[in-house]
């Protein structure tokens, strides 16, 4: 069963909402607590608990009443709907981007006690600002994404891990419209195998297998006959690994239990691979990327997967 805690600094909204949660016989799993304006936005040591799933924040947007009226007359178009905020909800000193720079910098403290730690945004500028500052203070686990929320209104969100459990591209790269540099680094590699080197599903499977079989430090698992998720302590595959292991086994060492057992927590790199048999007869290769922190062994992954699959 989730719980939920729900912060609030305006005393009209943590009555109203604490209403809202009794006439709705939540009480038992949404705890609604009131802070300061001065307090940390996420009070630790408050909250009674060592961890949290996640954060999800909703921060004012504007640093003036002024901004606000000035954002609204620069609109092409009426709102659909009028604005009902109050002005502890929608002005802050330094607006958005100084709110969750400090919702950031809390991060850098709190690390992995939060999984997630994800904030809306109500201007695109202000994206490109926070993840800059995401970069410069060493994450490199984050996610953008944009949604138009009723007839029109668009918001922006983002969210960022001091874990190294990495989301889909599609989750994750979700705002095409930023510069390159500030887009995560795609979590999938996509390749075909043509008709003539597959035979079918089973002998590329059976392919996988011849590869990844011999491999230390290495955990693999087919869950279907089309997928697989397996997990290595370190590079395993490359030629300079191949050749250490070659002279170890020349030199009478063998692969003992531990070595093909792996703690997938200290996993260096994660991953799925799907097949999928096209109708031409082909093969389409998806592999995703799902834990991990070294985008170039990643990319060496699947180089030596693409290259051992294709080959004649």
């Amino acid at each position: 069963m989730s719980l939920i805690l729900w912060l609030d600094i305006d005393g009209s909204n943590i009555s109203s909402s604490r209403k809202v949660v009794s006439d709705n016989k939540l009480d038992d799993r949404i705890t609604i607590l009131e802070t300061k304006p001065n307090d940390p936005l996420i009070p630790i040591d408050r909250l009674d608990v060592d961890r949290l799933d996640f954060v999800m924040c909703n921060p004012p947007f504007y640093e003036s009443e002024e901004e606000l009226v000035s954002s609204a007359r620069a609109k092409s178009r009426p709102p659909f709907s009028a604005c009902t905020g109050a002005a502890v909800e929608m002005i802050t000193p330094g607006g958005e981007v100084a709110f969750i720079e400090s919702l950031v910098q809390q991060s850098l403290a709190l690390k992995t006690h939060i999984l997630w730690y994800t904030s809306m945004f109500g201007k695109l500028s202000s994206v490109s600002v926070v993840v800059q500052k995401l970069l410069d203070s060493g994450i490199n686990n984050w996610a953008v994404t944009e949604f138009v929320q009723g007839k029109g209104t668009r918001r922006w969100a983002v969210g960022w891990s001091f874990s190294d459990w990495r989301p889909r591209s599609d989750v994750s790269r979700g705002i095409t419209s930023l510069p390159k540099h500030l887009l995560p680094f795609p979590s999938h590699y996509n390749f075909e195998i043509l008709g003539r080197h597959t035979g079918s599903l089973e002998h590329i499977i059976n392919k996988i297998n011849i590869e990844f079989s011999p491999l230390r430090y290495f955990h693999y698992t087919w869950y279907s006959k089309q997928s697989c998720i397996g997990y290595a302590k370190e590079d395993i595959w490359s030629r300079k690994a191949r050749r250490k292991f070659a002279r170890e086994q020349h030199d009478g060492e063998t692969i003992s239990h531990d070595e093909k057992a792996l703690d997938v927590v200290t996993a260096a790199l994660g991953f799925r691979i799907d097949l999928s048999l096209q109708a031409d007869h082909s093969v389409d290769v998806v592999v995703r990327w799902i834990k991990g922190s070294d985008q170039v062994l990643f990319e060496s992954f699947c180089g030596m997967l693409k290259r051992k699959l294709t080959e004649e």
